[in-house]
């Protein structure tokens, strides 16, 4: 088969568990699914790949039974249904793990873990009281799948109080606790490390051999090849393609999901100025990290990696004044700045993307406009302290041109847009400060591969003007497509520091898991 034939069909004699056919779903005006077809076969691992707004989250909610769908059938099992319902999906043994995780951030890790089979089991009636015992043991044993603690004490540990690479596990634990049948992730792996990663690969393998079917929704194109199995690509709504993985490279792939050519190679290809432009010396935040020191030069772009537990998402707050240092100097363009809390950092000319554009960016529930203005409202004020919208929405209008936000309704909500598009507002955002240094933690987490391609190439516009930027990621891919040089922690300190044009991933990689000891040899 040619890698762009547009549908392979389902082996001989294969019974599928799930068919989809001539799905149409809208919601408004906008055709959210158009005539999707394809079938989940048991025991097999399938991607969904596509752009944010595609149609992926779309195609999820009805098997998952969360949407009716307005044409189409849905086969399930041999049976033939026009919809289904959520607790009919969960019985057939469909379980999902959102991106948003969905988990109750009240309750325990045991009762979110065995939450829904104990659902099922009682019918969809939560009119009882949980059956303890059985709670603990099934939330153990799918703990112990996904490589998380068993005992009581992680058990009764309150899910709000988890970091987010445990809680997404969390999620990912509940979904094989019910002994499924299919298990839909969507985006699994955005808060994985490497090693995490490596621990989920081994986790679908091992469900694939018990005869569950694998959906993953993801951007990850490197974690997909390493799962193999097939690969169902969507764009505008529509299945363009389906077929085994491994008859298409990323490049074609790319092209399939944006309908366009995307350059896989390296966005950098500039070279940063002489001049000092930031400098931090022995910052100290016990027991996150210590003794950091380095410097940013002027039209740099830095990247800074590490296990999770490395203290780079805490050295990254610390910079941004989120969560400051307890010791040591950051200065700025040749002077020493206080920077005690966020607004100091801004005031000084330092802008902070943060990881998780959800619950620590955006305002969700207002515009476009609110939320690309929001750092300068003060400054679009007038004498009587009212904001003068016309200069607002000129300021908001130009903000999503250079980020190539693809609506022009700037009163939209910002949770009515794709992941791609609520990341480029909230870049926007910090550019509206005029930042002499970006901190970008985690800059296309959960981003699609149109996007992840914009922001790229508006990080190494930023650079070329003189701009300092700070990239604080765990994919590699990113950094060494993007940085000058990349930074590597572990245990809270620096320990390697690599040339980002004459090292590659696995170099970082050992890096990273390596001790302090080794590093320093």
């Amino acid at each position: 088969m040619s890698p762009h034939s547009s549908i392979d069909s389902a082996p001989a004699g294969a019974k599928a568990f799930l068919e989809l056919r001539q799905i149409h779903k809208r919601f408004g005006g906008v055709h959210a699914l158009r005539g999707v077809s394809f079938s989940i076969e048991p025991g097999e691992a399938y991607h969904l790949l596509g752009e944010n707004g595609c149609g992926k989250s779309t195609v999820i909610k009805v098997m998952s039974g969360a949407l009716v769908p307005d044409e189409g059938e849905i086969i399930l099992e041999g049976h033939s249904f026009r919809s289904l319902t959520s607790i009919q999906s969960l019985a057939a043994g469909i379980e999902t793990v959102y991106q948003d995780l969905s988990l109750l951030p009240n309750l325990s890790v045991a009762e979110n873990v065995a939450l829904n089979e104990q659902l099922v089991h009682s019918g969809g009636s939560l009119a009882r009281l949980f059956n303890t015992t059985r709670l603990r043991e099934t939330a153990a044993t799918a703990l112990r799948a996904v490589g998380l603690p068993d005992d009581r004490a992680f058990l009764a540990t309150i899910v709000s109080d988890l970091p987010l690479a445990q809680r997404q596990l969390v999620a990912i634990a509940r979904a094989i606790a019910t002994r499924a049948k299919m298990v839909i992730m969507d985006e699994p792996t955005t808060s994985l490390t490497r090693r995490e990663v490596d621990n989920l690969i081994a986790v679908v393998a091992r469900l694939r051999s018990e005869g569950v079917a694998v959906l993953f929704v993801t951007h990850k194109l490197d974690e997909c090849y390493r799962i193999g199995g097939h690969a169902i690509v969507f764009r505008d709504g529509q299945c363009v393609a389906q077929g085994p993985i491994a008859n298409y490279s990323k490049k074609q792939l790319a092209e399939l999901m944006t309908g366009r050519e995307i350059d896989a190679g390296r966005y950098r290809s500039a070279k940063p100025g002489a001049a000092e432009l930031f400098h931090v010396r022995n910052f100290t935040r016990r027991p996150a990290f210590e003794e950091i020191s380095f410097s940013v030069r002027t039209g740099e772009v830095l990247g800074i990696t590490g296990l999770a537990d490395s203290g780079r998402n805490e050295l990254a707050m610390a910079i941004a004044g989120v969560s400051p240092a307890a010791s040591g100097t950051l200065s700025l363009e040749g002077t020493d700045r206080r920077i005690r809390h966020p607004a100091q950092a801004i005031a000084n000319g330092i802008g902070y993307v943060p990881e998780d554009r959800l619950a620590e960016g955006l305002f969700l529930d207002k515009s476009i406009f609110e939320n690309e203005i929001a750092l300068v409202v003060r400054k679009l004020c007038n004498a009587l302290g009212i904001v003068d919208k016309e200069k607002g929405r000129a300021l908001s209008a130009k903000i999503s041109q250079d980020m190539r936000l693809n609506t022009r309704d700037l009163d939209l909500p910002v949770g009515a847009l794709s992941g791609g598009n609520q990341q480029r507002v909230l870049i926007g955002r910090w550019l509206s400060i005029l930042p002499k240094l970006l901190v970008l933690h985690g800059p296309t987490v959960g981003v699609d591969v149109g996007s992840k391609d914009t922001i790229y190439r508006v990080i190494q516009t930023l650079a070329e003007a003189g701009m300092g930027l700070v990239i604080v990621s765990d994919d590699l891919p990113e950094l060494l497509q993007n940085c000058d040089r990349i930074l590597v922690m572990n245990a809270g300190r620096i320990v390697a520091e690599f040339d980002a044009l004459a090292t590659n991933e696995d170099q970082l990689y050992q890096a990273m898991l390596a001790s302090k000891t080794e590093n320093a040899q």
